[in-house]
């Protein structure tokens, strides 16, 4: 594989890295930031949720221009937007201007999340093509691992009694401190080239053929420039639209790749992600450890991410997908047994030995030798004594001394739906979707695709708090679960194999 190729996929694929980091360090944030500005569910779901809503309009969006302006000018605008979304967020005044702020990134992550893949696919060959679109996710998960170590640490610094790191600026901290791998991103992308699959929808066909020999040498050069021209000969020079995605030689691929795009969200991955530490917090381990867990919770996506990398030109993509969506099912519906066999009970000792912020122990004695056989009692309960914003504070400390709860247990299955999620959903739905479409119609069908999966995103980020202020703990992951299960169920039956094939032997094979 040649070194350039893997250098400009890294580079390209580092706007992955940005979302994941964002992705991941709000969960540490919300754990500050929800309390200072008293939010409630709503308003929380909206905070985490707001980037992914304006990601799904820039999908939309991007694809389909990037196809008329190209990809590399749209890229280097997001990695503007990265920037200029940290900093705004960073000094956020209002709840207002912190989701303003993570909507300007948002527009970023869409815009992003669709024309990596559909570049690097590009300028990959068929050999390599999984392993190199796979550096995207790649890259999103170690954004993941890099914010849940960035909270890990700013969030001990703020426990050890830092005057600079406080309940009110350490989660600034959190959010500012992207802004430094978003400027070196917006000064990688100059020195990418353009596609030359792009060229050459382009007539552009010399300067892709230079920017081809550049980067693979003449030999593998010459036979890219051999498929891409037999391809183009044959072209259609029908205009595109998003109505000419429903013409019948393109129906099956759109269905495969909607149903893809809808099954990687509405399966809680994000909700996962970005509310860890609250979900951590549920099981009753303490704010610190919560913390903690989320930096494990984001090494085993990264472990698992490069599992995907390894075998997904090998084993190929359908086998990975679909052993992967049954172990997230299995996980998911084991978190959901292990949260429904959970009790809370606080007894005196509890309160002489528990340490709360801004309240007395003594205010949580109504509570005192009652047992909840559910989360959602006990919930209800702290919140009607104690206020929404108080109980918000001190949750953490609070479901440490109230639950007993198989904890690890609830580990196991978060970690298990993690890994499965990190090997299938997660890198083979990008690797799939950069393949299985046309060029003419390349941009537009993944921005349309990574329209859907964006709001089902943000539909599952905006309801998740709320699902588990009113549903509870082991009803929303056991939705989750059945949802998986059905996914399954459906790919089965209608999933393709493109594993080994060039991107035109896949539109001969797909597109009737």
């Amino acid at each position: 594989m040649s070194k350039k190729v893997i250098l400009i996929a890294f580079v390209v694929s580092l706007g992955g890295f940005l979302f994941g980091f964002d992705a991941g360090i709000i969960s540490g944030v919300m754990s500050y930031a929800g309390p200072e500005f008293d939010l409630n569910d709503w308003q929380s779901g909206w905070v985490v949720s707001s980037p992914s809503f304006a990601a799904m309009i820039a999908m939309l969006l991007a694809g389909r221009l990037s196809d008329i302006i190209g990809r590399k000018k749209i890229l280097i605008v997001v990695a503007f937007l990265y920037a200029v979304s940290a900093l705004f967020s960073a000094f956020a005044y209002s709840y207002e201007m912190l989701y303003i702020a993570r909507m300007i990134g948002g527009v970023g992550f869409g815009a992003a999340l669709v024309l990596a893949p559909t570049y690097i696919a590009e300028i990959s060959s068929a050999k390599n093509r999984g392993k190199l679109v796979s550096l995207q996710q790649l890259n999103i998960v170690l954004g993941f691992f890099a914010a849940f170590l960035s909270n890990y640490y700013l969030n001990k610094i703020n426990t050890s009694g830092s005057d600079l790191f406080t309940d009110e600026t350490v989660w600034r901290w959190m959010l500012g401190i992207e802004f430094f791998p978003a400027i070196l991103y917006f000064i990688f992308m100059f020195f990418v080239p353009k596609s030359p699959r792009w060229l050459y929808t382009k007539n552009m066909v010399e300067e892709a053929k230079v920017i081809l020999n550049r980067i693979y040498g003449t030999e593998i050069a010459s036979e890219e420039i051999k498929a891409i021209e037999n391809a183009t000969k044959s072209k259609d020079d029908s205009k595109v639209s998003l109505l000419s995605l429903l013409k019948p030689s393109l129906r099956f691929i759109l269905l495969v790749g909607l149903v893809i795009g809808v099954l990687q969200q509405i399966t809680g991955i994000n909700a996962v992600y970005f509310y860890a530490t609250s979900i951590f917090k549920q099981t009753g381990i303490g704010t610190d450890a919560a913390f903690s867990s989320g930096v494990l919770l984001s090494f085993i996506t990264v472990l698992f991410t490069f599992v995907a990398i390894f075998l997904i030109d090998k084993m190929g993509r359908r086998p990975l997908l679909l052993i992967g969506i049954a172990g997230v099912s299995i996980s998911l519906i084991l978190c959901a047994y292990g949260f429904n066999e959970a009790t809370y009970k606080l007894t005196e000792q509890d309160l002489q030995e528990i340490e709360l912020t801004g309240m007395e122990a003594s205010q949580l004695s109504f509570a005192v030798d009652k047992v909840y056989e559910n989360d959602l009692d006990f919930k209800n309960d702290m919140k009607a004594s104690l206020g929404t914003q108080l109980y918000a504070k001190n949750e953490g400390a609070i479901l440490e001394y109230a639950t007993t709860i198989n904890a690890t247990l609830i580990l196991f299955g978060i970690l298990g739906f993690i890994a499965c999620f990190a090997f299938s959903l997660g890198p083979v739905m990008w690797v799939l979707l950069s393949e299985l479409y046309p060029i003419k119609y390349r941009g537009l069908a993944i921005g349309a695709i990574g329209f859907v999966n964006s709001f089902t995103s943000w539909l599952v980020q905006q309801v998740f708090p709320w699902e588990l202020s009113n549903l509870g703990n082991a009803l929303s992951f056991l939705i989750f679960g059945l949802i998986a299960l059905a996914g399954f169920i459906v790919l089965l039956k209608i999933l393709p194999e493109t594993k080994g094939k060039s991107l035109e032997e896949i539109e001969a094979k797909y597109v009737k």
